[in-house]
C-alpha cells in the first residue's frame, strides 16, 4: 500500500530532482498533483523546474561535495537525476547508503557518457548499432575517423541537444569537427565518439515505462533534428507491427539492463525491416513532450506514477498528434512572446512556454502541440502556430 504525506511536514514524501529544465519542471507539476515535497536543483537560478517545486539550490552537479550537502540535508525519498551532466560516483554512494537514485545509480552512470551506454548495448547486449569507435586526443580521432569512414558522425561523449556534434564529410573538417567537439561538451574537453553516417527511413524514440507492474510501452514518437536538436515529434510514427515489435524488444532489453523505474527514451534508427540502437535516457525525453497532448497521461504524469510506485494499468492514445520546439536566437535577459492569442487560433492546439529566463545564442524556449485528423495535419497546425508566434528580442528559427 503506497501512502504519500503532506508536503512541508514531517509526514512529506520528498523528492530532490538534479536538474530544473523543461522536462524537469513538467515532472514537478505531476508530482504536486500527488502533493510530493520538491526540491529544485540546478547550476542557474530561476531555472523552469524551480518556478514550480517547494525550494530550490543553484549548485553545480558536477560537484559530488555540495551535491552531497544538499542530499544529507534534505533527507529525500528519491533522487531523480534529470540531467546527464551530475556527480555519478556520490550518486553510486548514495545508493549504496540507503538512498533511491531513479532509475538507479548505475543507470545514471551508464548514460552519463555515450561511451557507457554503447558498450553495454552493442558489446554486452549484442544490439545492432552503426559502426563506431571512440576517440580521446586528435590523433586517436584522425584514426577513428579512417576506420569509420566517411560521412560520419561526431560527438562528445557527454552532450545533449546537440551541442559539440557534427558530420565529417571529407578529411579537411578533421580539425573543425574535433574543436566543435571540445567545445560542446557538458563536462568541457574529453573524449568523443566517431559513427558511421547512418541512412535511415527515419527514426523514432521508444518510451518505455518501467513500473510497479512490469514494462509499458508508448507509442512510437518519430522525429526531427537538425544538427542533433529536436525540433519536430509525432505519435505515432507509422511503423509495420513487425517493425514496431523489433524496437520494443530493444528498448526492452536495454532497460531491463538499466533496471530500476521510471521512464526511459530509447532512441532508435529505422531502415527497411532493421532497427538500430542509437541511444538512451533513462529520464523524460525532448522528443516526448508531443504526449502532452497525444495521451491521458504525458510521458511526465507516467514518470511520477512509475517513481512513486503507483500502478499504470493502461495508457490512452487520443490519436494522431505533433509537437514542434520553440527555438529562439538571440541575446536577451528580457525575453517576451507576443501575439500568442494568434498561435492559438486552430482548434486541438496548446503552447508550453518554458520560462528560461535567458537567451545567449540559440535556445528551446517553448514548445507548440497540436492533434490533427493525421499526422501530417497536427504537424501542419504547429506550424502555422510557430510562423504566428512573436518575440521582442530575438528571432524564431
Amino acid at each position: 500500500m503506497i501512502e504519500i504525506g503532506t508536503p512541508l511536514s514531517p509526514t512529506a514524501k520528498k523528492v530532490v530532482l538534479c536538474g530544473s529544465g523543461e522536462l524537469g519542471k513538467e515532472f514537478v507539476i505531476e508530482l504536486q498533483r500527488y502533493g510530493v515535497e520538491v526540491v529544485a536543483v540546478d547550476r542557474y537560478a530561476n531555472a523552469p523546474a524551480m518556478q514550480v517545486a517547494h525550494r530550490s539550490y543553484v549548485v553545480s552537479m558536477l560537484d559530488g561535495e555540495k551535491l552531497r550537502e544538499i542530499i544529507e540535508k534534505e533527507r529525500p525519498d528519491y533522487i531523480v537525476p534529470e540531467v546527464e551532466a551530475i556527480a555519478t560516483q556520490t550518486l553510486m554512494e548514495l545508493e549504496n547508503e540507503g538512498y533511491t537514485v531513479i532509475p538507479t545509480a548505475k543507470a545514471t552512470y551508464l548514460t552519463m557518457n555515450r561511451e557507457g551506454i554503447r558498450r553495454l548495448a552493442a558489446e554486452e547486449l549484442g544490439l545492432k548499432t552503426s559502426h563506431y569507435r571512440f576517440a580521446a586526443t586528435e590523433a586517436e580521432f584522425r584514426i577513428a575517423v579512417g576506420e569509420v569512414g566517411t560521412p560520419c558522425v561526431v560527438k562528445p561523449i557527454m552532450s545533449s541537444s546537440g551541442h559539440g556534434q557534427s558530420v565529417v564529410r571529407t578529411i579537411d573538417d578533421i580539425p573543425k569537427a574535433w574543436a566543435y567537439a571540445q567545445e560542446g561538451g557538458r563536462a568541457g574537453a574529453g573524449k568523443v565518439i566517431v559513427e558511421t553516417f547512418v541512412r535511415f527511413d527515419y527514426e523514432i524514440t521508444q518510451l518505455t515505462v518501467r513500473h510497479a507492474g512490469g514494462t509499458s510501452f508508448l507509442e512510437p514518437v518519430g522525429h526531427l533534428q537538425i544538427n542533433g536538436d529536436y525540433r519536430e515529434s509525432w505519435q505515432p510514427q507509422p511503423m509495420k507491427e513487425e517493425v514496431k515489435d523489433k524496437a520494443r524488444d530493444i528498448a526492452l532489453k536495454i532497460t531491463d539492463a538499466l533496471g530500476g523505474r521510471g521512464i526511459f527514451g530509447v532512441e532508435l534508427f529505422v531502415r527497411g525491416d532493421e532497427v538500430l540502437f542509437s541511444e538512451v535516457s533513462p529520464r523524460p525525453h525532448d522528443t516526448g513532450m508531443v504526449t502532452m497532448i497525444s495521451q491521458d497521461m504525458s510521458q511526465f504524469a507516467l514518470h511520477a506514477r512509475a517513481v512513486l510506485g503507483l500502478p499504470i494499468p493502461n495508457i490512452a492514445q487520443h490519436g494522431p498528434s505533433a509537437s514542434r520546439a520553440i527555438v529562439v536566437e538571440g541575446d536577451s535577459t528580457e525575453l517576451k512572446f507576443g501575439n500568442i492569442d494568434g498561435a492559438l487560433m486552430q482548434p486541438d492546439t496548446q503552447i508550453r512556454l518554458f520560462g528560461k529566463p535567458e537567451v545567449h545564442g540559440h535556445r528551446r524556449m517553448g514548445v507548440l502541440l497540436a492533434r490533427g485528423e493525421t499526422i501530417e495535419e497536427a504537424r501542419a497546425k504547429t506550424k502555422i502556430s510557430l510562423e504566428a508566434l512573436k518575440v521582442n528580442a530575438g528571432t524564431i528559427l
